[in-house]
């Protein structure tokens, strides 16, 4: 939170007028903040999640039942579960090595393989800012509009993060936002959605509010959400605005520390922006790699036991495994790394897991044996299950058994990032 307890004097001001509900002046004063943040003349909705944020984008696309939808695999749930809520199927392309974003190449390719198989083009794409990398944004929106298919921005990891010059969701038809609890500002939990003009702002604001009519009584003619954020969460980011620049340079002062400080450790590599100019990162959450043949102490009992408590940030909401190994998993030593951290009081966190590897969205493998396996002539693979489509080139995957999140929040100090680097290397063997 700001020093001088901004978020607490608006808090405070809703209190006091009594204004408790999903509207009122703190709603409004975020959204103008947010919207002379990102620029572009775009306008913004405050809403409950960043999930929400996702489906309403999809659904003012015009995404329906029996749709495609493109969308990045290394990514989280949030990405993906909309797609569904909708009753679409999700087709979800592998990442390119740089920014480990979804793949330019790939994505084409899959757009023009979708409408060879199915006969029609998908009815949206969604990229990610993975870790608030920057994605391609140039490259995707030429796909995107050659074939004629609207851009849904997840930038949820990505407030702030720019590509040459211009803010994250401001690319696409729809850009989003999420303000949850470890976001780069919070709300305690929130979102948001960018849209490109008045129109679509009043369609949006339309369907997060139940969609009621202009009449004295609830007339309702389409379906609606109950989706707005309410003044109280909005009073929390308008004070979180007045830091979130603070926040942004505190990041980046932590990834360079990482790249620093891990510099000289064999086999540990920390992921960084393409060093072209191009790109420039909120580092939302510093990433690291470790080589298969790096030797950590205590990776001979990985994955020994079951957890029985959350792990990263879960909340305590877990459902309880039959299993303490699953069939696509981070290495040993990664995993013994993640241990040896925990013990001392550092919360790391494996990267995401790609979406294609998910069981949710690899059911027909998983419970009858019917995911099809179809070569491509790009290298990549196509596969096909019930309950989703994926164009596969292993960059996720093998990246999920090599990476790790390390902490790099507001509250994490110089001599914090010193305490973690000096842990990692005294659990290196050799």
């Amino acid at each position: 939170m700001s020093e001088d307890g901004m978020e607490q004097k608006y808090v405070k001001e809703a209190f006091d007028t009594n204004w408790v509900v999903p509207l009122g002046p703190n709603v409004n004063g975020f959204e103008k903040d947010l919207e002379e943040f990102v620029g572009q003349n775009k306008r913004v909705v405050a809403l409950s999640s960043g999930t929400a944020a996702v489906h309403l984008g999809l659904l003012n696309c015009g995404v329906k039942a029996g749709d495609e939808v493109i969308v990045q695999s290394f990514t989280f749930c949030a990405s993906t579960h909309p797609v569904t809520y909708l009753g679409a199927t999700p087709v979800l392309v592998d990442s390119e090595p740089d920014t480990w974003n979804i793949d330019p190449e790939l994505l084409e390719k899959a757009i023009v393989d979708r409408k060879e198989k199915t006969g029609k083009y998908p009815a949206a794409i969604v990229p990610v800012a993975l870790y608030g990398m920057p994605y391609k944004a140039d490259r995707i929106m030429e796909i995107a509009n050659q074939y004629g298919i609207p851009v849904v921005e997840d930038a949820a990891e990505g407030f702030g993060s720019r590509y040459k010059g211009q803010v994250l969701g401001t690319f696409g038809k729809y850009g989003v936002l999420s303000f949850n609890g470890n976001k780069m500002i919070t709300t305690s939990g929130g979102g948001a959605l960018i849209t490109e003009d008045e129109d679509h702002w009043r369609e949006i604001m339309m369907y997060a509010t139940q969609y009621r009519e202009s009449y004295p009584y609830y007339q309702h003619e389409k379906i609606g959400y109950n989706y707005r954020m309410s003044n109280i969460c909005a009073g929390i980011g308008r004070g979180q605005m007045t830091v979130v620049e603070e926040h942004l340079k505190h990041h980046k002062h932590v990834q360079k520390m990482y790249e620093e400080l891990l510099a000289d450790v064999p086999g540990v590599h920390v992921h960084s922006q393409p060093n072209n100019g191009d790109y420039d990162s909120n580092y939302w959450l510093c990433t690291i790699t470790i080589d298969e043949n790096v030797k950590v102490k205590g990776q001979e009992n990985a994955y020994k036991t079951i957890v029985t408590g959350a792990v990263g940030g879960a909340a305590g909401v877990i459902h309880a495994a039959s299993s303490a190994v699953t069939d696509c998993q981070p290495n040993d030593n990664v995993e013994a790394m993640r241990v040896a951290l925990d013990k001392a009081q550092i919360e790391a966190r494996p990267v995401w897991k790609p979406m294609h590897c998910q069981p949710v969205y690899r059911r027909g493998s998983i419970e009858n044996g019917k995911l099809k396996i179809e070569n491509l002539p790009c290298g990549a693979i196509c596969q096909t299950s019930e309950s989703s489509v994926a164009y596969v080139n292993g960059v996720s995957e093998a990246l999920f058994k090599v990476g790790m999140c390390l902490p790099a929040g507001p509250y994490v100090s110089d001599d914090d990032v010193r305490y973690i680097v000096d842990t990692i290397k005294e659990n290196i063997i050799g």
